[in-house]
């Protein structure tokens, strides 16, 4: 009887007509237009690395490039964004995470208006490099501000699928609005088009995004920020060399052992720090470490996908820049569709592995789908079905991941757990980039020396040998996806975000 009137009287109290309602409907409006400021950073960073991709062959000739150098303007945000980032996740929680995200975009988007306007590739690479740096600053500040302001299980779901569609999706779409500047402007609208974006960013960012202020009484790690992002820049580094060099050449070796040596004396200096730069427990916590893993392994899958689509539509389908960004329209709709409308409205009802798991087997059944390619197949029939899969399950996957990963940390540790996060995607990118490419060359180059018996068989074998090693290393790229779906089932073994129960003084969901 008592308990009947108490939960009378809790629903009377919370249906009261004065403050409550007038006061909720407010912060949850602003809380929403904070997460659009939000996405609009993830988006332009993650975009940035694959915009200037399509745009390439035309820097290259108006900047009088080489093609041994040509690789720099990827090549030099990839590793000051991947080597720096958990140096931009510590900053982000000592001096706060508003500051380092205004910060960031600031920077970034002078960084892109000085690379437009280039006019020599030392200049062009150093740009880029810029942008990798504040990059660096600009996306752990942006996951742990969205970690920070949605902490209802259910707002989370939806906050993170809208973020994870664009994690997903963002470089499809960089591959769609570089053909689009590239074909009806210039190659340098590719990177002008960031600074419109970081504008409306930054005002949304000082009128709608709140922050606690940094730990003060913190100080940085130096010999961790010279021990971690130096171990990190050297690997990333390696994996971009032994792409144009080979696994085996003496400066790809010298990289990978100098990496691996500054890492392992990075974990070891990180047991001893005082005010260590990545503190273990973030990733010693067997799902987070799962969650890692799990993104570091599905990057490199996804990574097969673009990099060898893109080839395959405008070498030997013979798209032009903006027909072959447009193909990839249907992935990033599939992606959007899966972090959105499935992921993020069962991830409060299910278990994140019940999502991981089956998302990393689609996609791995559209790589599957691909190696079916050959030279004459046809977009509708061959790589359309196969683009839907894959986006379904990248779809299905990453918002689990960055939900699951950065769930119960404390804040003062939000911003360097959402750098290993990014720092996953960005190392997951440089393997899959250098394996994989290593892979179709090897049997692009043993296929058509098989094949070819003299000059007239040269029209024939070669794209068809160059078509053979696309299909291998798609080959590769779906084992790995599916390495990642097994890591993510038998890693992750978090329960589902709405079926945890509360913590002591909280309030129940079925009250509010």
């Amino acid at each position: 009887m008592h308990r009947h009137q108490g939960s009378r009287s809790d629903q009377l109290l919370h249906k009261h007509p004065a403050h409550p309602p007038r006061h909720a409907r407010p912060a949850d409006a602003r809380r929403w237009w904070a997460l659009v400021v939000i996405a609009l950073a993830q988006l332009m960073v993650v975009l940035d690395a694959t915009i200037v991709n399509i745009a390439l062959p035309s820097a290259q000739h108006a900047l009088h490039m080489s093609d041994g150098n040509r690789q720099w303007v990827i090549t030099a945000y990839t590793l000051a964004f991947g080597g720096l980032l958990l140096l931009g996740g510590r900053i982000a929680d000592l001096v706060g995470r508003k500051r380092t995200f205004v910060i960031g975009l600031i920077g970034f988007a002078a960084a892109s208006a000085f690379g437009g306007a280039a006019s020599s590739s030392g200049v062009l690479f150093g740009a880029r490099a810029l942008q990798g740096a504040f990059a660096a600053v600009l996306a752990p500040s942006a996951l742990s501000l969205l970690t920070t302001t949605f902490t209802d299980p259910r707002e989370r779901g939806k906050a993170f699928g809208i973020y994870g569609a664009l994690a997903g999706s963002g470089s499809a779409i960089g591959f769609i609005v570089g053909g689009l500047l590239t074909e009806y402007l210039n190659w340098r609208w590719c990177l002008y088009v960031n600074v419109p974006i970081a504008v409306v960013a930054v005002l949304g960012a000082f009128a709608l995004l709140h922050d606690r202020p940094g730990d003060r009484g913190a100080r940085l790690d130096v010999p961790g920020v010279v021990l971690g992002c130096g171990g990190l820049v050297t690997v990333v580094y390696g994996f971009s060399e032994a792409q144009p060099r080979g696994w085996t050449d003496p400066l790809v070796l010298a990289l990978f052992a100098v990496g691996a040596a500054l890492l392992a004396g990075f974990v070891w200096w990180q047991t001893r720090a005082p005010m260590p730069l990545l503190p273990l427990h973030v990733i010693r916590e067997r799902n987070r470490a799962g969650c890692f893993l799990t993104m570091l392994l599905a990057v490199i899958g996804m990574f097969g996908l673009f990099l060898f689509m893109t080839y395959y539509l405008q070498g030997i389908l013979r798209y032009s820049p903006l027909r072959t960004g447009l193909a990839f329209l249907p992935l990033t709709a599939a992606i959007i569709v899966g972090s959105t409308q499935i992921s993020a409205r069962l991830l409060h009802r299910v278990a994140p592995r019940a999502l991981m798991v089956p998302g990393m087997v689609l996609a791995a059944g559209g790589l599957l789908l691909l190696t079916r390619l050959t030279v004459t197949s046809q977009y509708t029939s061959e790589v359309l079905p196969a683009l839907l899969l894959m986006g379904l399950g990248m779809g299905l996957t990453f918002m689990p991941v960055f939900a699951t990963a950065t769930a119960g940390v404390a804040e003062r540790d939000s911003g360097v757990t959402s750098a290993t996060v990014n720092t996953s995607q960005q190392v997951g990118g440089s393997i899959g980039t250098a394996l994989l490419n290593t892979v179709a060359t090897t049997s692009s180059t043993a296929y058509i020396a098989a094949r070819l018996h003299g000059p007239a068989d040269r029209a024939r074998v070669v794209p068809e040998g160059v078509v053979h090693g696309y299909t291998v290393a798609i080959w590769w790229a779906a084992a790995v996806m599916l390495l990642a779906g097994l890591v993510a089932g038998l890693m992750v073994t978090a329960r589902a975000p709405g079926r945890t129960r509360p913590a002591q003084g909280a309030v129940p969901e079925s009250v509010t």
